[in-house]
């Protein structure tokens, strides 16, 4: 065979090997011209973490992988309607497991038909619903070695002895979930979900021991729940860390065991405007998933923070996780991400947050007693996170970004849930008053107290009431110049506006003042934004502005961060878009409507 020869300065092991201090230098010398520091290119996540914008050999750790030998991860849907269709049309399109958050008296119909050592079920919590379970398990044609899937119970009073029955008649079944979906869904971090998690996964061991079980099947009780976004590499380096630091209580304990996580696809992220970006958002999601080692996965529809997803968006969302599998194989390599420099290092650094988290509770008493520590220390990170998104320094695209206004509403059933803070009649499952209808994915668990939140649910309150008025309200991107002159400020100044509900009429290509107040005062508008380019602004915004006063302007912004001109404001990149929004709706005295949140 004829062996084929680089020439030697082709040779990638004769190159030189380049030195941080020369990137650094090189960076330096771009961010001079800038006038930016280096600062800028690092990022601070929630927990404090700093993420650097270069990681090297100098910054590996030893991996630490705890990632379970298997093949690919189960495929879970959740089902809180019980539908014996929709039930079947999931498991004949590759669901591999169901997650029931259904009446018990339902569960026997619900599961006709359904093989039940090939479709492990998980319930939601409820001890009649555990104890149907239990009495279909036994009058079922199967083994008890092959039941498998889990009750979901707290243990505690009568659950306790649920437990132990299902242990001595199916000792393949799990009857316990550490749920920290209730902490993320109330803006916490990633290290408040991980620690908070731990701290309720150790008060679910104490009740077991102390119940009577040994240590180690205590442990083998329970499946753990966390929420995947569509932070990437932040969802990958989390469950990583879980295992981490569930193999660090074990170790502890004397007990040997892995975790195992049910990732679910982030209720908080979730959008109710162009809620086809969802399908994104859910697929970055899975494949994080997927990666970071859960054993299963739970993809939201992309219609689950509207109501009751149909059947179309059922099939996206199992579909999604079908090709991640199946044309992906995503599910064939063990802990793809063990030796990244920046996963390693992002893994640990949460591992050792989140454990000081954890500590923290303990100390206040467990979890038990340190509800309101948590909720305290949650709400700070919902504070941190709300101004964030206010100035969309967190960008939601649909909603705070690129917002689509003239976008088809998408409409749904309700969605039922027995949560009665969310609006939601436990006892007729219908909404009360005028609240929104709630996702389908709201766990029934208990929340701690806990709010649910939706990263996008401030802008979007604004355009259901922009929707709700006779008349959309409207800003006037007064435009200077030619296209090429204005556009860039044009479409930034629309982008905001657009996203809290204005229209936003432009006069388009102009040569004077007077031409842009004339189209002004033709759009029957009471406030505009002067959008052009520096040049433009020193030319002839003084003029424009007064000229727009003339012509019954009443508010008058700027897009840009200073002028000569007597604006009443300015907006640009990472001002506080939310707060003008809201200013803009007070000065056109728009009336709220009822049910319409302000």
């Amino acid at each position: 065979m004829m062996e084929l020869a680089l020439p030697a300065e082709f040779r990638p092991n004769e190159f030189p090997a380049a030195s941080r201090e020369q990137w650094r230098e090189l960076v330096d010398a771009v961010l001079s011209k800038t006038g930016a520091s280096f600062d800028s290119l690092v990022t601070k996540t929630y927990d404090g973490i700093e993420l650097q914008p270069l990681y090297t050999l100098d910054d590996a750790l030893e991996p630490y992988a705890l990632a379970p030998v298997k093949q690919g991860w189960d495929i879970r849907q959740r089902h809180a309607v019980p539908d014996p269709v929709a039930l079947m049309n999931d498991l004949e399109g590759g669901v591999t497991s169901l997650w029931l958050a259904v009446p018990a008296s339902s569960l026997e119909r619900l599961l006709d038909g359904v093989y039940l050592d090939l479709a492990p079920i998980v319930l939601d919590g409820s001890v009649e619903a555990a104890r149907a379970m239990l009495r279909i398990y036994d009058q079922a044609p199967l083994l008890a070695a092959d039941v498998r899937g889990n009750l979901a119970l707290t243990p505690s009073g009568e659950a306790l002895d649920v437990i132990k029955q299902a242990r001595a008649q199916f000792p393949g079944l799990r009857t316990v979930v550490v749920d920290a979906l209730p902490f993320h869904d109330a803006g916490g971090s990633d290290s408040e979900e991980l620690g908070a998690s731990l701290a309720l996964a150790v008060s679910y061991l104490r009740a077991l021991t102390g119940a009577g079980l040994p240590d180690a099947e205590a442990f083998e009780q329970l499946e753990f729940r966390y929420a995947a976004t569509a932070d990437q590499f932040m969802t990958i380096a989390k469950l990583r860390a879980a295992r981490r630091l569930w193999a660090r209580v074990a170790e502890v304990s004397g007990v040997e065991t892995v975790q195992v996580q049910h990732a679910v696809t982030s209720s908080a992220m979730m959008t109710r405007r162009d809620p086809w970006v969802n399908m994104l958002r859910t697929t970055v999601a899975c494949l994080s998933a997927g990666l970071g080692g859960a054993d299963s996965v739970t993809v939201q529809p992309f219609d689950a923070a509207i109501g009751l997803p149909d059947e179309f968006a059922r099939r996206v969302a199992r579909n999604t996780q079908n090709l991640l599998l199946e044309e992906s194989h995503l599910g064939e390599v063990i802990d793809p991400a063990s030796g990244s420099w920046y996963v390693e290092k992002l893994t640990d650094a949460l591992a050792v947050e989140a454990w000081a988290w954890f500590q923290e509770i303990e100390r206040a008493g467990g979890i038990g007693s340190a509800g309101s520590l948590v909720a305290s220390r949650i709400a700070a990170t919902w504070a941190a996170r709300s101004a964030r998104l206010a100035d969309r320094s967190d960008p939601i695209t649909g909603v705070s970004e690129f917002p689509n206004l003239g976008e088809k509403p998408v409409v749904r059933d309700p969605a039922p849930d027995v949560d009665a803070a969310s609006g939601i009649d436990s006892d007729s499952q219908a909404p009360r008053g005028d609240a929104p209808p709630i996702p389908i994915f709201s766990t029934r668990s208990d929340n701690f107290g806990l709010p649910r939140v939706r990263y996008a649910q401030a802008f979007e309150e604004l355009r259901d009431l922009a929707d709700a008025q006779p008349e959309r309200p409207q800003v006037f991107l007064a435009t200077l110049g030619p296209v090429a002159a204005h556009t860039a400020r044009a479409t930034f100044a629309a982008n905001l506006f657009n996203a809290g509900g204005f229209a936003t009429p432009s006069a388009g290509p102009t040569r004077t003042a007077e031409e842009v107040a004339q189209k002004f005062k033709e759009s029957g508008a009471k406030a505009a934004v002067l959008c052009g380019s520096e040049a433009s602004y020193a030319e002839s915004a003084v003029a424009t502005v007064e000229a727009l006063r003339q012509a019954g302007a009443e508010r008058v912004l700027l897009a840009g961060k200073k002028s000569d001109a007597d604006v009443d404001g300015f907006v640009f990149t990472g001002c506080p878009a939310l707060e003008i929004l809201n200013s803009t709706y007070a000065f056109l005295a728009v009336e709220e409507v009822k049910g319409v949140e302000r």
